[in-house]
């Protein structure tokens, strides 16, 4: 019995050597090339002019239609419906506005500052992670974590504007997108959201996360689940306008 534990470590040991060696050799543009290539390419996704996402986004227990419009590069709009009212997201070309009801914002107001930030990147259709460099931001690649018992590579992505931080966790499997984890203002507190990523679907051969789970601490806060998502679909510029 001695022998067999005694040989099964020796086996064992150079097997998680070369493991270790492999992840140390790679670097954050090797994972992040490899996520890349997974879901399509870079330039396939630039080459989207338009997109439009329909689904549900489950919150408080109700769930409600969501729209999700893009120009690639320059615009994004969401429209929530609840209980007859809308909740809109806006950014336009260097500039945003939101309308919220249910926040007290009831009529169409500018957009600033981080929050301004946090709408600009939503107007690609490629993930910001895809392409950081060419908008400035910086990427280290942080070692190993485990997420939901899946090994992933761990990438700090660092805002060039806001020095913000997201960490992203890729699949050391198939390099997909498992999570990824920042902080966000909610009500004047800075809190720590966790997103997780889930059921990849390709559309014209690109893949999508058609799931989106947002945790808050260990509850989920938010859930997005995306039914359809149309390429290069008519998108009216007006629709992202300032309402007069």
């Amino acid at each position: 019995m001695f022998l067999k534990i005694h040989k099964m470590k020796k086996l064992f040991l150079p097997i998680f050597v070369l493991a270790c060696l492999i992840a140390q050799a790679q670097t954050a543009d090797d994972v992040i090339l490899k996520y890349t290539t997974n879901m399509g390419g870079l330039e396939a996704f630039n080459k989207i002019q338009t997109i439009k996402l329909t689904g549900i986004a489950t919150t408080q227990g109700m769930d409600l239609p969501l729209t999700v419009q893009i120009i690639n590069g320059k615009a994004m709009r969401s429209d929530v419906e609840a209980m007859g009212q809308s909740v809109i997201k806006v950014y336009n070309d260097g500039k945003g506005w939101k309308l919220n009801p249910f926040a007290g914002v009831t009529t169409p107001t500018e957009v600033t500052g981080t929050e301004l930030a946090e709408f600009k990147p939503q107007a690609h259709v490629a993930n910001i992670l895809m392409d950081y460099k060419s908008r400035g931001h910086l990427a280290e690649l942080q070692g190993e974590a485990d997420v939901n018992g899946i090994k992933a590579f761990k990438i700090k992505l660092t805002g060039k504007e806001d020095n913000k931080v997201t960490t992203y966790y890729i699949s050391m499997a198939d390099y997909s997108l498992l999570k990824s984890v920042t902080n966000a203002d909610m009500q004047g507190q800075e809190i720590e959201v966790e997103t997780f990523y889930s059921d990849v679907k390709e559309f014209n051969g690109l893949k999508f996360s058609m799931t989106r789970k947002n945790m808050i601490q260990g509850e989920e806060f938010q859930t997005v689940k995306y039914n359809t998502v149309e390429l290069n679909v008519p998108v009216d510029d007006k629709i992202f306008e300032f309402p007069k």
